[in-house]
């Protein structure tokens, strides 16, 4: 009689790296990644990737980056107020701010992943870049690139900020308590 079982990776003598790698157990962790920035001010860009990363994550901690090479127009306490009233009564979402090196924070919350948003080729270059050095400093934690939908591809703080200082509408392009804190702001400096 002829079997027709098929041999596992576990009875072959020779097995390689590779099958290893296939028959490695799925740690049964709750899966946290971090999406870090520095959401000046947040947009629906941001609130689109999150909500993807929601998807693939059980958690996701924003991380509001204290940049001291950037000059914000909102401060840290008002960045990080923006993004939770933009997801209150979201349980799977924590906002925190981080400083240092982005992927040790990470690998201090457990985090799985470090999630980044690409709009552009433009922008994967850099991306990469960062992926490869923090691979390096924390083998880890994993680099996962979303993009956001079409919709939100074109937007950047940089430009609502731009538009928003000039009297453009960017109701549509940011939360609605976001689009009255940059009217506040803008208005406060003219």
């Amino acid at each position: 009689m002829v079997s027709h079982n098929k041999p596992t990776g576990h009875n072959i003598p020779h097995q390689s790296a590779r099958t290893e790698e296939m028959t490695k157990e799925i740690d049964p962790r709750p899966s946290i990644a971090v999406y870090p920035g520095t959401f000046d001010p947040i947009t629906m860009g941001h609130v689109d990737i999150i909500n993807r990363a929601l998807n693939l994550f059980d958690k996701v901690i924003v991380a509001v980056a204290v940049n001291s090479a950037k000059d914000p127009v909102f401060t840290l306490a008002e960045r990080i107020k923006m993004i939770e009233d933009s997801f209150r009564d979201r349980e799977r979402i924590q906002v925190s701010s981080v400083k240092g090196l982005l992927v040790d924070y990470a690998y201090r919350q457990n985090a799985r992943a470090i999630v980044r948003g690409i709009r552009a080729v433009s922008d994967f270059d850099y991306e990469f870049q960062l992926a490869l050095m923090n691979r390096k400093l924390q083998r880890e934690v994993e680099s996962v690139f979303l993009m956001p939908g079409f919709r939100w591809i074109y937007i950047s703080s940089s430009i609502i900020k731009d538009a928003a200082r000039n009297g453009g509408n960017v109701s549509d392009l940011v939360p609605p308590h976001v689009n009255e804190m940059l009217k506040e702001k803008f208005a406060s400096r003219s």
